[in-house]
């Protein structure tokens, strides 16, 4: 409460002045009391407020108080003000025995402030009521809350004869990190000879509180928005979540409960017991939500959580189409809420990878907070104040649903690691990314991955040289081995039955590697790093996930190049990179990659940096390589198919680990698979064949 310091305490009521007395509304008493003084209430169990809560459930009547677990007060060093307000009550009381009828005012103050510091029993002694149930009121009121301060300001007093009326100002502190409840409150008075006392009812406290009322708060968490395809439908699948809860107004010892389940949890026993507390009491109180496999782990440990309720149910919350760029989401117990400080309370969903991380915030909306009045039975009776959320909002994606089916499928029974990136070649949009991860292998990274992408690489360096002047129809040997700058290449495994002068078409179906090793010298460096830039390798995406353009860094020398050009030497690439690689030849336009559609997000304009020449060469020759070359396991019924392959060693650092390759599009469609294998006769071509098939199936 506050005491003006312009108030004089010195003052003389005329004997003639009237009994209605007024006290002037500049006159408000607000004192907090500092965090020394002692206390009626209980240790504030945190000094970080819980933020928001989510929906609520606590028990009939008014709980008893716990120990350790009272009113959070914000409490600041205020004793000269704590003084003054006792000189202000001495003075006028003083006053008051000079004057006809004694002022309420000293015990409106007196009241208000022993409410205001917890002292809860010097309060109680200032009312009609029974002392011990109105201190157990004043006490359990917002504790059952877990609010974190209670500031009071004297209003207005009015006296008629032996009777009167004080208004008062509340601002209650919820510890939700937003504005506080503030209301006002009334109570009536009653003099007894010559001494005030408050006239005792459960509405002193708020005037929606009657005989038997308890204060709750039910805080509803909006539903975590979807992500969506491309037509609007959710990536999420429905997927068993199990749910861990409680019945507040059944649980012999809260405390005790909220105790066990942090210490399972590793969520903060403060803030689990606060929301028990402020929960209304009848309904079921969801605290957690667990993976099963997490719940299966901990269940034991659970098992020992008094009053701790576990119900299976289904949700679009772990499980999701397209995983690898949507993301996971985790639960209250997700270790990245501690890291940052985020307050425990129920129902909250985090982001913690992909795009339900980057959109984590137009996801998740915000919640409406109500503090309600509830009745003996458990029952919400009314609503006192409110404060509304907000809904989140779905982000649309690219994705479209059946040629993510069909990546899925295709890489999903592989006894190695691979993935499959498709993109629509009009305009780059990503239309699936379907990955699997074989036990003892590394997974294969879509969007970030530095990979040689090997002879799939030779569209770029078959490109540079039409450009630079190459004539397509050339014949080239295809040799076992050749040296350039004086490194030997060879061809693994070896190439044989093209005699020794093949026409070049036939040295490209064949991703003969020795031959585009020699042709390299007819090309100098920067004309290799020109054509690769016209790819797109080595341009920032605007994508809003983490993803690497490719790098093309050459050599000082002949082997350098030669190396660069049949994708072994320092040029690397994503599987992402690669797929556009296919996406230009096909619509003869450089598209950047896109991801979502909804909320907006501009990306880079096309170009087109080639030719008809340079194009139609690149068609003739992919189709060559399916058709009758080494990718013809990819060569399905239906619309025609065109690609390359390529199998080159991961580099330095990945165990003999190679990636085997296949670039390639029919129709609209472009897309690079890659899949790790130890056999340089592995061909990615298969797993392009099979993708391409159930793409049939399904569109």
């Amino acid at each position: 409460m506050r005491v003006p310091g312009s108030a004089p305490l010195d003052v003389r009521v005329p004997r003639s002045a009237p009994l209605d007395v007024r006290v002037p509304a500049w006159a408000p008493l607000d004192v907090r009391v500092p965090r020394s003084a002692p206390l009626n209430s209980l240790v504030p169990p945190s000094a970080q407020p819980p933020a928001q809560r989510t929906q609520g459930a606590a028990g009939p009547g008014v709980p008893p108080a716990i120990p350790n677990r009272g009113l959070r007060a914000s409490i600041t060093p205020k004793r000269a003000v704590a003084a003054a307000v006792s000189v202000a009550v001495l003075a006028l009381v003083l006053v008051s025995a000079r004057s006809p009828d004694p002022s309420a005012e000293p015990t409106v103050q007196e009241f208000l402030l022993a409410w205001e510091q917890g002292q809860y029993r010097t309060a109680a002694s200032l009312t009609t009521g029974d002392p011990g149930m109105v201190t157990a009121e004043l006490r359990t009121a917002y504790q059952q809350l877990d609010a974190a301060d209670i500031t009071l300001t004297m209003g207005r007093i009015t006296q008629h004869g032996d009777t009167a009326e004080a208004q008062f100002n509340a601002s209650i502190d919820l510890g939700r990190s937003g504005a506080p409840w503030a209301y006002q409150g009334q109570f009536g008075l009653h003099r007894i000879g010559s001494t005030w006392k408050v006239r005792w009812r459960s509405s002193v406290i708020n005037p929606g509180l009657r005989p038997g009322f308890r204060l709750a708060v039910v805080t509803t968490v909006p539903k975590r928005a979807a992500l969506l395809d491309a037509s609007g439908s959710p990536l999420a699948r429905r997927s068993k979540v199990v749910v861990a809860g409680v019945r507040p107004g059944r649980l012999s010892d809260p405390e005790r409960t909220a105790d066990r389940l942090a210490s399972v949890t590793q969520l903060a026993a403060n803030e689990v017991y606060g929301e028990i507390l402020a929960a209304p009491s009848a309904n079921f109180f969801e605290l957690v939500r667990f993976r099963p496999s997490t719940y299966h782990r901990l269940r034991h440990k659970l098992r020992r959580v008094p009053g701790l309720i576990i119900k299976w149910t289904r949700m679009r919350l772990f499980d999701s189409a397209a995983k690898s760029i949507a993301g996971s989401v985790g639960t209250e117990t997700a270790r990245v809420l501690r890291i940052d400080g985020v307050p425990y309370r129920p129902g909250t969903t985090v982001g913690l990878s992909g795009l339900q991380q980057a959109y984590q915030h137009f996801l998740v909306g915000s919640p409406t907070t109500e503090v309600v009045a509830e009745n003996a039975a458990g029952r919400q009776v009314s609503v006192l104040k409110s404060w509304p959320g907000s809904a989140g909002k779905p982000v649309r994606t690219t994705i479209d649903a059946a040629t993510q089916a069909a990546a899925d499928s295709a890489v999903r029974s592989l006894p190695r690691s691979a993935a499959i990136v498709a993109v629509r070649a009009s305009d780059g949009k990503i239309l699936a990314v379907g990955t699997h991860k074989a036990h003892g292998m590394p997974a294969v990274s879509v969007l970030t991955g530095h990979y040689r992408p090997g002879q799939a690489f030779t569209i770029v360096s078959t490109a540079a040289l039409i450009a630079a002047g190459f004539n397509v129809g050339t014949r080239i040997p295809c040799m076992r081995h050749i040296q350039v700058g004086g490194r030997t290449f060879s061809n693994s495994p070896d190439e044989s039955g093209l005699g020794t002068q093949p026409p070049f078409a036939t040295d490209f179906a064949r991703a003969c590697g020795t031959a585009f090793a020699g042709l390299s010298l007819r090309l100098h460096p920067s004309e290799l790093k020109s054509a690769a830039a016209s790819f797109g390798l080595g341009v920032p995406s605007r994508l809003p996930l983490r993803a690497f353009a490719g790098s093309l860094a050459g050599g000082p020398g002949d082997a350098e190049l030669a190396a660069d050009s049949i994708g072994a030497g320092t040029v690397l690439a994503s599987p992402l990179d690669m797929a556009l690689v296919a996406a230009l030849v096909q619509s003869g336009s450089w598209h950047p990659p896109s991801l979502v559609t909804s909320p907006a997000n501009p990306g880079l304009a096309p170009k087109t940096p080639f030719g008809p020449r340079v194009v139609g060469a690149l068609r003739s020759l992919m189709r060559g390589t399916v058709a009758s070359g080494a990718g013809s396991a990819a060569g399905v019924r239906g619309p025609a198919v065109y690609g390359q392959v390529g199998n080159v060693s991961l580099g330095p650092g990945h165990h003999g680990l190679r990636a085997s390759w296949f670039v390639g599009y029919r129709g609209d469609v472009a897309f690079a698979v890659i899949e790790f294998t130890r056999s340089p006769r592995t061909s990615a071509a298969s797993v392009a064949g099979k993708f391409l098939r159930e793409l049939s199936a399904r569109s």
